[in-house]
């Protein structure tokens, strides 16, 4: 099940995508008076009942009346406004840790970052390219995991069993700011650099979430090509690690890292520019496109 958070005709929704139409879940509940989640994030922290909910609702009769082509609505991040900052896990594959660096920067412990919800935007939204404060923007194609059961002390064991789903997120980072400040969190945090979409895809249709390809794309060009089995620390590591005293709710959103192929790593490093186009694929997930605006 695909899950999305969409525009038609200026009012917002959550819906599902199926067969590739978009059901509107937030439409379909009002036009038979019953009650339902008004958020994405209200949706996932209903954990498993919110299924029998959406089956009832798209086997309904007036379902069709609710129901669209993908062109006939604007997709927004999935999760529009995070509740707390996007979690992000550092130098998360060897090759990447190294072309930042040597082989001295391959973390031995988990790394975390942040960026913040001001920063995201969805899937087609432009990213600005923000001139004023950084001339070093950069792409960083990531597979996401959206939490959708709260805990904390996570044993390894139960990880999986607080993951709803998956998306894409592309982590734009200025790195000249990154590199000014000693710490990633402005350089990550900039409006609009956290594109993340298209949907939500639940774990149930992602059977082996670190076996899977991710290709970024730049005007077409192949940057990034890695795959999600090169993790150095995997899920349930993230996972146990992110709640060790720290509470991760339903919607928390964990980056897992990127591959190897970002601007910066290239001889000599290139950076992104206005109506550059990047395109995020992961297997199994879909591909989140969007473009760097003046």
């Amino acid at each position: 099940m695909k899950w999305v958070t969409a525009v038609r005709n200026n009012k917002t929704f959550i819906g599902i995508v199926k067969e590739e139409k978009v059901i509107n879940l937030t439409a379909l509940a009002e036009s038979r008076d019953v009650k339902f989640p008004s958020t994405l994030i209200e949706a996932i922290s209903l954990g498993e009942s919110v299924f029998g909910q959406v089956e009832t609702l798209i086997h309904s009769d007036s379902a069709e009346n609710h129901t669209y082509e993908l062109n006939e609505i604007q997709l927004k991040a999935p999760i529009p406004r995070p509740g707390k900052n996007v979690f992000c896990i550092g130098k998360n594959y060897r090759d990447h840790a190294i072309e930042m660096g040597s082989e001295a920067d391959i973390p031995e412990d988990i790394m975390v970052f942040s960026k913040a919800p001001t920063s995201v935007v969805g899937h087609g939204d432009g990213i600005p390219n923000h001139s004023s404060v950084t001339s070093q923007l950069d792409y960083e194609g990531e597979l996401a995991i959206i939490i959708g059961k709260t805990g904390t002390g996570i044993k390894k064991e139960e990880a999986m069993d607080h993951v709803f789903g998956y998306t894409i997120i592309n982590d734009i980072t200025a790195r000249d700011l990154q590199q000014k400040h000693k710490q990633f969190l402005l350089g990550k945090s900039l409006n609009g650099t956290c594109p993340m979409g298209p949907w939500i895809v639940h774990h149930s249709e992602v059977p082996n979430p670190e076996n899977l390809s991710i290709v970024t794309k730049v005007n077409g060009e192949v940057r990034q090509n890695g795959n999600t089995s090169d993790f150095i620390f995997d899920i349930p590591t993230m996972i146990t690690e992110l709640s060790k005293g720290m509470t991760l709710e339903a919607g928390d959103i964990i980056a897992t890292g990127t591959p190897a192929g970002v601007g910066k790593g290239m001889k000599p490093p290139v950076f992104l520019k206005p109506r550059d186009v990047i395109e995020i694929t992961i297997e199994g997930i879909g591909t989140l496109r969007n473009e760097i605006v003046e």
